[in-house]
């Protein structure tokens, strides 16, 4: 796989799902709650966020409640990595499941400035910021978990292997 390249959006630690997605807006259709991502510690996110842009924070990234929509707005906004030294373990799931892939490694929130480019190498396992040089390694993500996230999460894998399996064999 090449590298993953994108701008660094910068996040500090113990970012909350609700800030990310705050409940007053919960009931919103999904084209209004993305106005509001990150309402309460980033206003502007939702107005200058792009395809491709990719989340660095710090520890404890997504702790709070386990609502699934904080994962997934993210994506609608079109992120597809959040990089950062440690995520709450709910939202490591729902990351995974709906396609949105985790890369967790140790100080790497330290690392990047926000707006600064980011390389991603998922193969050797290393963040990269060109601008300073500076790297850090993680432990890329393997096996059946992978493969969820490279199908673009839970379902659509379930799809493809409900779809394979119900093909009639050939003799």
């Amino acid at each position: 796989m090449a590298t993953i390249k994108g701008r660094a959006r910068k996040f500090g630690d113990d970012v909350n799902t609700d800030a990310i997605t705050p409940s007053d807006v919960l009931h919103l259709p999904t084209e209004e709650l993305k106005k509001h991502t990150f309402r309460p510690i980033f206003p502007d996110f939702p107005n200058t966020v792009r395809e491709g842009d990719i989340i660095v924070a710090g520890t404890n990234f997504g702790c709070g409640s386990s609502r699934e929509g904080a994962t997934a707005v993210l994506k609608e906004l079109g992120i597809r990595y959040i990089v950062c030294d440690s995520m709450a373990r709910i939202y490591l799931r729902n990351c995974v499941a709906l396609g949105l892939y985790p890369v967790i490694s140790k100080g790497v929130g330290h690392l990047f400035n926000e707006g600064d480019d980011i390389e991603i190498d998922l193969d050797r396992g290393e963040v990269n910021n060109p601008k300073t040089g500076k790297k850090a390694p993680f432990k890329p993500i393997s096996g059946k978990l992978k493969e969820v996230l490279d199908g673009g999460g839970i379902l659509p894998f379930l799809k493809k292997i409900t779809e394979e399996t119900s093909k009639p064999k050939q003799a």
